[in-house]
């Protein structure tokens, strides 16, 4: 990661900089409702515009398939960047061609643009060389500060690199620099906490992450697989009899590899999946009858928050239980807040990611708590299973 050249390193000042930025946020109505990623991205723009850098924003919104949607314009979520910038940011209605290039050309130091959605042009998720120099005729410097669309090749992400000096934002840089310090060098011990409702969703995230960890919990749905595969009972618990053989499997690497697989002690069953059923705590091993597994109960909460006590690193991607619905949030919100406290006191480096880690997260209010936590979703998932991301490779793989 110490390897991807930044920003920071660069002398900006007069120069027309082309920064890939994600935008894709929540919308209602032409209004964005969740502007985690655009302030996670102001500093990015601040810098350059500071430095009087010429700052073109580029980015997609949505699923257009090449076709211009007036749904799905950037020209909203330029005005929600002016208002966490606090300075303009002036909305181009194309992003290739006569318009963009005459706005661009028009520009003065420091002032900052926004061009319109990338994926009105079916070019640029297909990687095109063309819609690359289209894109990057009016620029001197290249950055990508979307840490989220790395993991595909696209014109915006791959080919531009190949044009321009491309750097890392300092999003990107951020968002790097806290994955390294869970997987490139962490302090250890170090333990994965790994929910969710599938074991087969997450197999190649198992296997990834076994060599260098030296436990990883393992909940939600995934959890009664792996106990059914130690000959548990659960009930009619959401289950994959199918990968019975592959947790079985993944627990033998794990005894290969010195990493402790860590499940539930004691479950949370009910029979029914709805707000305020009524409910029971068990001990592993009990039979839950035609009940369902639905959260983690407090003899497993106690064995998590003492084993977090002894860590010096947590990665978090994915929930303990049905957090969704009250009351099986309980375990996923009490371990939350144990390690949000831990990190709080310097004891404890906490990174966090996926979609609905992150909703959980926030359900317990610790998200500003944790050290990191990240937005990007399927790049997330893809570097946790080890795979090469191109956009950040294409940054490292310069001539």
């Amino acid at each position: 990661m110490s390897k991807v050249p930044s920003i920071t390193d660069v002398d900006v000042a007069g120069k027309t900089v082309l920064v890939r930025a994600d935008l894709n946020v929540p919308m209602d109505n032409g209004h964005v409702t969740d502007t985690v990623r655009i302030d996670r991205f102001a500093p990015t723009v601040t810098f350059l515009a500071d430095k009087g850098a010429r700052v073109v924003i580029i980015s997609h919104f949505g699923r257009p398939n090449g076709i211009r949607t007036p749904a799905m314009s950037l020209e909203p979520i330029a005005a929600a960047l002016t208002t966490s910038l606090g300075r303009d940011v002036k909305f181009v209605e194309e992003c290739v061609g006569e318009v963009a290039e005459k706005a661009v050309w028009a520009m003065r130091d420091g002032d900052i643009v926004m061009l319109e959605n990338l994926r009105f042009h079916a070019a640029e998720t297909e990687n095109s060389d063309t819609f690359a120099q289209r894109l990057g005729v009016f620029s001197d410097i290249y950055v990508n500060d979307a840490f989220s669309c790395t993991h595909r090749a696209h014109s915006s992400t791959y080919a531009i690199t190949k044009l321009l000096p491309s750097y890392a934002g300092l999003s990107l840089k951020a968002e790097l620099d806290a994955l390294d310090a869970v997987l490139g060098a962490p302090k250890r011990p170090i333990a994965a906490l790994v929910g969710g409702a599938k074991v087969s969703t997450k197999i190649t995230v198992l296997e990834a992450l076994i060599p260098s960890m030296d436990a990883i919990i393992v909940g939600g749905g995934m959890a009664n697989t792996f106990l059914l595969a130690k000959g548990f009972p659960i009930g009619n618990s959401l289950a994959e009899p199918d990968y019975v053989h592959t947790a079985n499997q993944v627990m033998a690497i794990a005894e290969q590899n010195d990493c402790e697989i860590v499940l539930p002690v004691d479950l949370v069953v009910s029979e029914e999946f709805a707000a305020g059923a009524a409910n029971e705590t068990i001990p592993v091993g009990q039979d839950p009858g035609e009940r369902m597994i639905l959260d983690v109960g407090a003899a497993s909460i106690t064995d998590l928050t003492d084993r977090m006590s002894k860590l010096k690193t947590l990665l978090w991607n994915g929930p303990l239980g049905a957090f969704e619905i009250d009351p099986f949030g309980d375990g996923t919100f009490a371990v939350a807040n144990a390690a949000a406290d831990l990190t709080k006191q310097g004891k404890l480096i906490t990174v966090a990611g996926g979609g609905d880690t992150v909703a959980a997260l926030n359900q317990a209010g610790v998200s500003d708590d944790f050290t990191y936590i990240s937005t990007a979703g399927g790049a997330f998932l893809e570097w946790l299973e080890g795979k090469e991301l191109p956009g950040v490779a294409a940054l490292t793989d310069q001539d």
